[in-house]
Formats: C-alpha cells, structure tokens, sequence
C-alpha cells in the first residue's frame, strides 16, 4: 500500500487547481469556444420564446403568470380573512348594543 503524505495530497491539489484554472482560462479565450456558448445562449432564448409563444396560441399561462396569479389569490384569501374578522367585531358588537338595548327596555338597569 503506498501512502502520500499531506503535504503531497496538498502539492496535487494545488497542482490541480491550477491546472483547472489554467484551463478555464484559455476556454474563456478561446474566440470558438466564445461563439459556442453564445450560440448555444442564443438557441436557448429562442426555444423559450417559442415555448412562450406556442403557450400563448394556446391559451395556457406560462409559469410565471400561474405564480402571479397564486400571489394575487393569497393577497385576496388574506384582505377576505381581515374583512371576516371585522364581520366578526362589528356581530359581537352589534350583539351586545342589542342586549343593552333589551335590558333597558325590560326595565333592567
């Protein structure tokens, strides 16, 4: 079994490191590998807006708006919880002027 000391493993990872940079650097140079991944951007946009133009021959939202519409219906679940908790305040309210107004008119002060 052959063992490599700590100081090795680090050299090779160093080593590594700098090999893989090295490499990323002279990809990020290279006028081809440029023109690659800008077309392989380009057909990436294109594919989304034809997927977005086919949704919208068919009626059907895309992500984004079924997104927004769930934002808009948890916004209107959360005003229709505050209305119904109003509702609440003004019944409780309203029930107990009716039980003052009972009592003094039964005589009860």
């Amino acid at each position: 079994m052959v063992f490599v000391s700590d100081e090795e493993t680090k050299s090779v990872r160093e080593r590594g490191e700098e090999v893989l940079g090295e490499f990323a650097q002279a990809l990020l140079e290279n006028p081809l590998f440029n023109q690659a991944l800008t077309t392989a951007f380009e057909a990436r946009e294109r594919a989304a807006e034809a997927q977005r133009s086919a949704l919208g021959a068919l009626d059907i939202p895309s992500a984004g708006e079924v997104e927004r519409l769930g934002r808009r219906l948890r916004s209107l679940s959360d005003r229709l919880e505050a209305v119904e908790d109003s509702l609440d305040s003004l019944t409780r309210d309203l029930g107990a002027l009716r039980e003052q107004v009972s009592s003094k008119s039964t005589g009860g002060d």
